[in-house]
């Protein structure tokens, strides 16, 4: 699996729950999760990050509680780079308009602002519509948005609402926390800011400081943005796991941290196919193998991830409408003509 699809947990995240009571093997061992999996140093598949999410969830018992003592238990000074770019920007607007761009860094979710009339409105979404974040994470990510504002301008700014798409019994914490009506069960997660509140100034601005995390993070955006494609990915799975094996695409999506009907659907959307992709892999790959004369046809059959020769044979003649041996030798012949 690619690095940037992976999410990597600061250990600030880790310190915030022991500090609340919790370890990192508790939540391991409820996620389903070893030790080495959770400390890789490239990070966490998607699923595993919600996985750790849900843990988290069901050992805290009242998430409404949780989300309060994590939002406000979490040090500035475990903040991650993304993060302290948004605590010491110029202002909560400022904040806010780089936490977005800086939540593109984090696979799993993003954030959509907009200013309307009195209001600011901040939508979160998941790339995987199918498998949104567990309501734990959800309520966290808003919480963290207000804490933002509230630590920046040394104010206790409020939010004018708060909707979150799943249902939960409350007791009147999550109101009492954002200072305003919780609606559970609506068509969104979403928070609604005062408008007028963008403009208070960070006391933790520092001018110095984000000269010198910006460029860092620009740069990773970058890489990001011209890094590889879902399908340039799966054809790099594909040639590292093809010798004597037909990969599964189900394994794919495995590997790739998403359900088969999810990578199913991003393929789709791209215009192609699992299918399409390992042929074309393949196809590439023969016409590779072909030109090494050293390897017998066989052995190329093999190395594509054909069971037998004769399977080999009928798809080749759909790729060159020509058999292995002849596509070769009509290779070598050009080959030796041009040596001369």
């Amino acid at each position: 699996m690619a690095s940037h699809d992976r999410i990597k947990i600061p250990p600030g995240f880790w310190i915030g729950l022991r500090e609340i009571g919790f370890s990192v093997q508790e939540i391991a061992a409820k996620a389903q999760l070893t030790l080495d999996q959770i400390e890789k140093p490239e990070g966490v598949t998607p699923t595993q990050y919600f996985a750790i999410w849900q843990a988290y969830s069901e050992l805290v018992g009242d998430i409404s509680k949780a989300v309060v003592k994590l939002s406000t238990a979490y040090e500035t000074t475990q903040y991650p780079p993304s993060m302290l770019a948004t605590y010491h920007a110029r202002n909560y607007r400022d904040a806010l308009m780089r936490m977005a761009k800086y939540k593109r860094l984090c696979p799993p979710e993003s954030l959509h602002i907009s200013e309307e009339g009195d209001d600011c409105l901040i939508q979160l979404s998941w790339s995987d519509q199918q498998q949104p974040g567990p309501p734990m994470l959800v309520a966290i990510t808003l919480a963290t948005l207000v804490e933002l504002g509230r630590r920046g301008t040394g104010r206790q700014i409020n939010a004018k609402l708060v909707e979150f798409s799943f249902p939960l019994n409350d007791d009147g914490t999550l109101e009492a926390y954002f200072g305003c009506p919780v609606r559970f069960g609506a068509e969104q997660d979403r928070l609604t800011l005062r408008r007028s509140d963008l403009d208070w100034p960070f006391l933790s601005y520092n001018e110095e400081l984000l000269e010198i995390l910006t460029p860092a993070l620009e740069r990773t955006l970058d890489e990001r943005k011209n890094g590889f494609s879902l399908v340039q990915i799966i054809e790099r799975i594909i040639k590292r796991d093809l010798a004597g094996s037909r990969p599964d695409m189900l394994i794919i999506a495995r590997d790739l941290g998403m359900s088969e009907r999810t990578l199913q659907r991003r393929l789709s959307e791209e215009g192609t196919s699992f299918k399409k992709i390992l042929s074309h892999v393949r196809h590439e790959m023969a016409l590779a193998y072909l030109k090494d004369s050293t390897l017998e046809i066989h052995e190329v059959a093999f190395l594509i991830g054909y069971e037998d020769q004769n399977s080999f044979y009928r798809a080749f003649r759909l790729w060159e409408g020509e058999t292995p041996a002849n596509w070769r030798g009509r290779h070598a012949d050009a080959s030796c003509s041009l040596a001369r």
